[in-house]
């Protein structure tokens, strides 16, 4: 039996304290983003079957929330912070966890960058 690759780094997302873990698994790629501590949001992120299996190039990610707010917002937010994570996993499903201060598109897009650090995939 593998061991499961992880990674984790605390940086300073635009002044906030942020904390990420990357963990991927065999069948899937598991993120925790929190700037509270916590893991917040749960959404679950797979490559919609139509695209994936024509071969039209990166496959777009169908969304889930499985625990907390379902709003436009959360879906949003997921999809920019981990789609290129399914891409680069070979199209693998994400589970995200997310408790974010900052949504802002600037915010977002550095918190992606301390993903990439974390990259196990």
């Amino acid at each position: 039996m593998a061991a499961v690759a992880s990674r984790q780094r605390a940086a300073l997302v635009r002044g906030v304290p942020t904390d990420v873990v990357c963990t991927a698994f065999s069948n899937a790629v598991f993120v925790v983003a929190t700037q509270y501590g916590k893991m917040g949001t749960l959404v679950y992120l797979e490559p919609a079957r139509a695209a994936a299996g024509a071969g039209l190039g990166p496959a777009a990610l169908a969304t889930r929330v499985l625990l907390g707010q379902d709003e436009p917002l959360v879906h949003v937010c997921a999809k920019n912070l981990v789609t290129f994570v399914s891409q680069e996993a070979g199209n693998k499903p994400v589970l995200l966890a997310m408790a974010l201060k900052d949504k802002t598109v600037e915010g977002i897009q550095a918190l992606r960058e301390v993903i990439r650090s974390c990259q196990v995939w």
